[in-house]
Order: C-alpha cells, then sequence, then structure tokens
C-alpha cells in the first residue's frame, strides 16, 4: 500500500506527538529510552480506543527524535535555556514543554526538515497539550531562537 503524501505528513505530525509523550513519560517514570520506544511502537501507535483511533506514527522519525533527545539532552538543553527568559530556567517549565523542547531540538539539529516546518509542527503540538493557554506562543518564541542558533543559514 502506498502511502499519499497527507497520510504520511500526518504520520509525521503523529510521530512528533508521540516523542513529546515518550519523552515526558521517561522524565516522569525513569524508563529508558528503548523501554519507553518498545511500548509506545506496541500499543500506543494505532490504539484503538471506544470514541476513537490513534493515528498511526511515523517509526522512523519517532525513533530518531527520542534516540537523538536522549543522546544530545545536554546540548539540547543548553539551547534551549539560551532561548529561554533568564527567569525561567529549564528546570522550572513544566515537564510536556520541557520534553517538547527536547523533541523540538532534536529534531533542528540533527534532523533535515527545514526549520520553519519544526517550528510550525511543534507549535502544533503544543496547541494539543495546551489548548486554552499563552503556550503554544511561547513555544513559538523558543523554538524560533533555537531554529536560529541550530540552523543560521535557512533564515
Amino acid at each position: 500500500m502506498t502511502l499519499s503524501g497527507n497520510q504520511k505528513r500526518k504520520m509525521k505530525s503523529a510521530a512528533r506527538l508521540y516523542a513529546v509523550q515518550a519523552l515526558y513519560q521517561m522524565e516522569q517514570t525513569g524508563q529508558t529510552v528503548d523501554q519507553v520506544r518498545v511500548e509506545f511502537l506496541d500499543f500506543r501507535f494505532g490504539e484503538a480506543f471506544d470514541d476513537y483511533d490513534m493515528i498511526e506514527g511515523d517509526v522512523a522519525l519517532f525513533t530518531q527524535l527520542i534516540g537523538d533527545a536522549v543522546n544530545h539532552q545536554a546540548r539540547i538543553d543548553q539551547m534551549t535555556d539560551r532561548a529561554l527568559v533568564a527567569t525561567w530556567p529549564l528546570g522550572r517549565i513544566d515537564s510536556t514543554l520541557r520534553a517538547l523542547f527536547r523533541a523540538a531540538g532534536a529534531e533542528l539539529t540533527e534532523g533535515t526538515t527545514p526549520p520553519k516546518v519544526v517550528i510550525t509542527e511543534f507549535v502544533d503540538v503544543a496547541r494539543a497539550f495546551f489548548a486554552d493557554g499563552r503556550e503554544p506562543r511561547f513555544v513559538n518564541a523558543v523554538l524560533d531562537h533555537m531554529a536560529r542558533e541550530a540552523k543560521p543559514e535557512a533564515f
């Protein structure tokens, strides 16, 4: 079965959302990247509930994001800290946002996706977690700063 461009985009978007959830779960539970990867691939991707089904995610992108986020966490966290206002160090922000910045930072520093696409995608992820808050605008500002540091040639 050949996937359409739209289906591929949805799967990549889902992989980004799942990566944030996986990184959050790792921080909360102390699970390893391998443990959480197996759990997500076996039980979360495409999971069916009574009232909705979870979309299948792009396995390669999901695996890359969580692996790169863990392997390059110190560098990504330092880049995130520089993007945050001095009074809001990374340790003081919400765990979900921290996971989001790590996943986005992994894609910005290690991936080939254009930075503006990464920013748009992860702002959409922020909207999924924080529908009524100011967080999506905050995420946009922080990721813009991180992207300009990681890939200045793209701007």
